[in-house]
Order: C-alpha cells, then structure tokens, then sequence
C-alpha cells in the first residue's frame, strides 16, 4: 500500500463542496468516497495539486478559484437555437441536458434555461464555471495504479469506471 499521494496511485476520499456563501454544491459523505487515478487530470487542477503528498486519514480545506476547476462564465456559452432544429419528438423542459453537435464536429453539453415557441436558450458552460469552489477532503485510501488502469487513464473497478 502505497504511504503518500504521488502520480499513477488510485486514491479515494470523502468531500463536501460548498460555495463561498457556504452552500452546499455537492457531497461523497453518506455514501461511496470519489476514486481517482492522482496525476491524470481525472479531478480538478486546483484540488488536485492539494492531494499530492497527502497521507491516508489527512484531512484538508482547499479553495479553488474558477481558473483551477471549471473555468470563468463564458456569456457566449449562452446562446438561442431554432425551436426547428431541434427533434420534434422530444419534450423540452428547463434543466434538461441537451447534447449539441455544431458544424465543425465539436460536441457540447448544454442545459435548457428557456423554452418558447419559436428558440430554445441553452447554456453550455458547466454548472460551476465561474464559481469559487470550497472542499473539506479526507483521504481513505491510496493504492498503486495497476497496469491497466494507469494505460487507460482512470481507476477499474469500485468507484472507477468498469469495461
């Protein structure tokens, strides 16, 4: 069992993220711990630049700014699409995911803010982008990365991804 974080090693841990007004953004305690493969950009830059060199039971606060986890709002990411352009067999509501697919092949992600007969107002920008991020982190576990799992790039397996 490996002693410290350091790159190719799958390490698991409990967070609770909260914004700077101390919302609650999201959560692992009261449920599984987050696995991930330290040194592949499988989480954020701002915190995982942290967890290099922590040890098994640390416990840390880590702030990190837009430009380390989900980027700056970007307004241009907000934009209308043709009601007619859209499947016409589909429901739209606000909140719903739509996958996007523009012209020069590139896929985005965008979530339905606005419906009305003629457009549809999506946003494409994460739903974190240009907001400061706050984690309480406790490490459970570190293990070396197998073979495998450091080829492909992310953790097998409970947590991971399964093939």
């Amino acid at each position: 069992m490996a002693s410290v974080i350091e790159k190719n090693q799958v390490v698991t841990f409990h967070y609770t993220l909260k914004d700077k007004d101390g919302n609650l953004l999201d959560k692992s305690v009261g449920g599984d711990p987050l696995a991930y493969l330290h040194g592949h950009s499988n989480i954020i830059p701002g915190l995982e630049v942290h967890m290099e060199s922590k040890k098994v039971g640390d416990k840390l606060q880590v702030h990190v700014t837009p430009d380390k986890g989900y980027g700056q709002y970007d307004p241009d990411k907000r934009f209308l699409i043709a009601r007619d352009q859209l499947p016409g067999d589909i429901e739209l509501e606000p909140g719903m995911a739509l996958e996007l697919h523009a012209e020069d092949g590139e896929t985005l992600l965008a979530a339905i803010v606005a419906i009305d007969k003629r457009a549809v107002e999506v946003d494409a920008n994460h739903p974190m982008a240009g907001i400061d991020l706050y984690f309480e982190v406790e490490v459970m576990s570190i293990r070396d990365a197998s073979a495998e799992e450091i080829q492909h790039g992310h953790v097998h397996g409970p947590g991971g991804h399964h093939h």
